[in-house]
């Protein structure tokens, strides 16, 4: 498998649920490597913006930053040893994330099994784009897939991040909450639109802020709390932002 790397090691860490439906929830993260879209905003650039790729980042023409090498950010590892390591926390829920976990999903149903072999259980969630079908074996290991589609904000042609079909068979399965990261007023057509073509309930969407600060999400916080108040959508804050900023591991 490949995970992205933190220090010497793999991107494995025990912290607090940030965002989506089980914030605040103490949870173990693993990180995958390699992702299939690039958002231009994104905040695990180092999973996908590797050195010879043609993709822009929001964050191209800040002083010291630029593409990863791609050896320097990626962790080889083998399951078995992704779930010692999870098995090495006290902690009864596991959120795979990424990158696009769903890349590896063979992957990271051995990690599933093997952890439920010791701790029967453990919740686990995925953290994925929606543009990948899981697998029925994945589907059913799976409690909870917190499913978030990119919008034209994003930067990438609609074509590329916007598989209805998935959408939907992920509305479908019961297991899923779908979180849209709304940059401004505009997004929330779209995500009326998309919703309404992928047959996806309001109930189940989640509204978030698009913010690296917890300035940046005070700012555009407050009207998207009424929006999610009078439109039927629950609102989504981003609560690892507020206590560790932009931060890795944590």
């Amino acid at each position: 498998m490949k995970l992205a790397k933190l220090g010497e090691g793999p991107e494995i860490f025990h912290t607090i649920q940030g965002e989506g439906v089980s914030a605040g929830l103490a949870a173990v993260f693993v990180r995958a490597s390699r992702c299939n879209l690039h958002c231009r905003w994104c905040d695990t650039d180092h999973t996908w913006n590797f050195e010879g790729t043609p993709w822009l980042h929001e964050k191209d023409g800040t002083p010291g930053y630029a593409k990863f090498r791609k050896t320097d950010v990626t962790f080889e590892i083998e399951p078995a040893e992704v779930a010692r390591r999870v098995l090495a926390f006290s902690c009864g829920r596991v959120v795979l994330t990424g990158g696009e976990p769903l890349l590896q999903e063979k992957g990271f149903l051995e990690v599933v099994r093997s952890v439920r072999e010791v701790r029967p259980e453990t919740v686990f969630e995925v953290e994925t784009n929606g543009t990948r079908r899981p697998s029925d074996d994945f589907l059913t290991a799976v409690d909870q897939f917190n499913v978030s589609p990119k919008l034209a904000s994003s930067g990438m042609a609609e074509a590329l991040r916007v598989h209805v079909d998935v959408l939907r068979h992920f509305a479908e399965s019961g297991k899923a909450w779908f979180k849209f990261v709304v940059a401004g007023e505009g997004d929330l057509l779209e995500i009326a639109d998309l919703c309404e073509g992928a047959g996806i309930s309001r109930e189940w969407v989640l509204l978030m802020p698009e913010g690296r600060t917890a300035a940046e999400l005070d700012r555009h916080g407050p009207w998207l709390a009424e929006v999610c108040r009078d439109g039927g959508f629950r609102f989504c804050d981003r609560l690892h932002v507020r206590l560790w900023g932009d931060k890795r591991g944590v």
